[in-house]
């Protein structure tokens, strides 16, 4: 039923049941998103999209059981672009789909394509984030949170503009997306710059990009 609602909304669409099938064609660059349930046959959705993390940043949305909150923080640790629970109105997958297509995106007609702070840069078209032109690797989601923290620069970037910016969606107050993106990518920055990147908790507002010399 999900394959031939997405097909009559215009997307070509390609169905595996278990999840070492789901590994391989996520991984075989053809595909421009994922959607990805946790219920799977062989291996489940949180270890095939830990395998799908070690050397892609494809788009991933996961589908998750209604309340199972764990799952959802967990999913997001692993690196998933966004997540929608069970059961679903078709539309919003539509608009949660074709958001994390926008973001993955280059960018737009008359956008900054590159943005720098101390030896941190990233080059908006390339979708390329580098320290001392080292490249740091980030899912499209974590590269969105970057891209809106530094254009904020010393301004705090708050929770709900990172949610419209870096998660195309209006931020509900129960939902933690922002916050385990952040986490992850204070993660990758603090590894990759040996601690001189960091990402500053403005307490009930939201963030603040560090960059030390």
């Amino acid at each position: 039923m999900l394959r031939e609602y997405l097909e009559a909304e215009g997307f070509g669409v390609e169905t595996v049941l278990t999840g070492p099938e789901g590994v391989q064609r996520a991984l075989s660059g053809d595909c421009e998103a994922v959607i990805l349930d946790i219920m799977l046959p062989h291996l489940n959705g949180m270890d095939a999209l830990r395998q799908i993390r070690q050397s892609s940043d494809v788009p991933v949305i996961m589908l998750t059981a209604r309340g199972d909150q764990i799952d959802r923080v967990v999913g997001l640790e692993l690196g998933a672009d966004d997540y929608i629970a069970k059961p679903y109105f078709p539309r919003e997958l539509v608009a949660r789909l074709r958001a994390v297509l926008r973001r993955k995106v280059g960018k737009a007609e008359g956008e900054i394509t590159r943005l720098a702070d101390g030896y941190l840069d990233i080059d908006v078209a390339a979708r390329r984030a580098r320290w001392r032109g080292k490249s740091i690797d980030l899912t499209a989601t974590e590269f969105n949170m970057l891209a809106s923290l530094m254009r904020a620069g010393k301004d705090v970037a708050t929770k709900d503009a990172l949610s419209q910016t870096a998660l195309g969606r209006a931020r509900q107050s129960y939902d933690r997306s922002v916050d385990v993106h952040v986490s992850n990518l204070r993660g990758k920055l603090a590894a990759s710059s040996h601690g001189v990147v960091s990402i500053e908790t403005v307490r009930g507002v939201g963030y603040r990009l560090q960059v030390g010399s």
